[in-house]
């Protein structure tokens, strides 16, 4: 057993578990601008930062999600931090996110932080960022960052088009003053389009994820002698096949015939699922059990024990 994330919220206890090295707290901002200690991983000159920790959903209250308000300033303040504190190479989990700003707070702390040294443009050219990212949704347009994932975050349908306006028109001014525009690319609307922001302002380069931390933990000398491998997530969907965590550790594992359960919080597509690969799509919550219940750490461990010892119990009754 061993923790995975795919650059969202989780992404700095998996690296801190595979790397090893020193949580650092900062004092940030949240989406809302009010005070909060985020962390990031410092070893040697290498920073991993978790944008959820500054900037994330988990932050703000389900009556508090107002993606028109909520900034990335903290984000850029968090990594303004690792950067004062002598770290070159930056690893960035994008993911879990609840603002939609193309990244502009964090731009704008930024700038900030570093004015007295020719600005982010200047800093930038002396690092080696990399983004961990598991969605390749561009910045703007129906497949972009508030189109597809504003309404999670709280956005309204006219927010999403709203959203949508500033974003298109921040990555137009953009290019016409650097020249080139990165808002097409893969993964650029990401965690409200904060990937686009880290590919534009800083040269970023965009990996997966899940490679990059299996990677790093060699999943696949791990899993050479298994039986069978266990995965999850929250919920599980549709969006699970557009390079999520469970569809990395899939493909690891398939390429060794070895079979892949799926248990999440919530499924739905579960046809879709099955036919992308995973052996079997179970959600581990009893169907009269309500969403407040099922979220308590406690509760959730015992559920996905229950159904674990289930689904195995099955499984050999049905190979006898």
């Amino acid at each position: 057993m061993f923790p995975v994330s795919d650059g969202g919220e989780g992404w700095l206890s998996a690296c801190h578990a595979v790397l090893g090295g020193q949580q650092i707290a900062v004092e940030v901002s949240d989406p809302l601008g009010r005070p909060v200690t985020a962390n990031f991983l410092k070893n040697e000159d290498t920073a991993v930062i978790e944008i959820a920790q500054a900037s994330g959903l988990m932050l703000l209250k389900a009556d508090e999600r107002d993606p028109l308000h909520a900034t990335s300033y903290g984000t850029g303040q968090l990594v303004a931090a690792a950067i004062r504190s002598g770290c070159r190479r930056l690893l960035v989990g994008l993911g879990g996110s609840a603002v939609s700003d193309a990244g502009q707070g964090m731009i704008h702390a930024l700038d900030e932080t570093f004015k007295a040294e020719g600005g982010l443009q200047e800093v930038a050219r002396r690092l080696h960022v990399v983004i961990a990212c598991d969605v390749d949704n561009p910045l703007c347009g129906p497949h972009g960052a508030a189109s597809v994932f504003g309404p999670q975050k709280g956005a309204t349908p006219e927010m999403v088009v709203e959203l949508d306006r500033r974003a298109t028109d921040f990555a137009r001014q953009s290019a016409c003053k650097m020249g080139y525009d990165c808002s097409l690319q893969p993964g650029a609307g990401a965690a409200g389009g904060l990937g686009y922001a880290f590919m534009q302002f800083m040269h970023a380069e965009c990996r997966s994820g899940v490679e990059l931390l299996l990677d790093m933990a060699d999943f696949d000398r791990l899993i050479e002698r298994a039986d069978l491998v266990i995965t999850g997530e929250g919920a599980a969907d549709r969006q699970t096949l557009m390079g999520k965590l469970p569809m990395g550790i899939l493909e690891h594992a398939k390429e060794r015939n070895i079979p892949v359960w799926l248990l999440a919080g919530r499924v739905s597509d579960e046809e879709k699922l099955r036919e992308a690969g995973f052996a079997i799509v179970k959600s581990i919550n009893p169907p009269e059990q309500n969403t407040k219940k099922a979220m308590i750490p406690q509760v959730a461990k015992e559920n996905m024990s229950r159904t674990v010892c289930k689904m195995i119990r099955s499984s050999i009754h049905n190979n006898k």
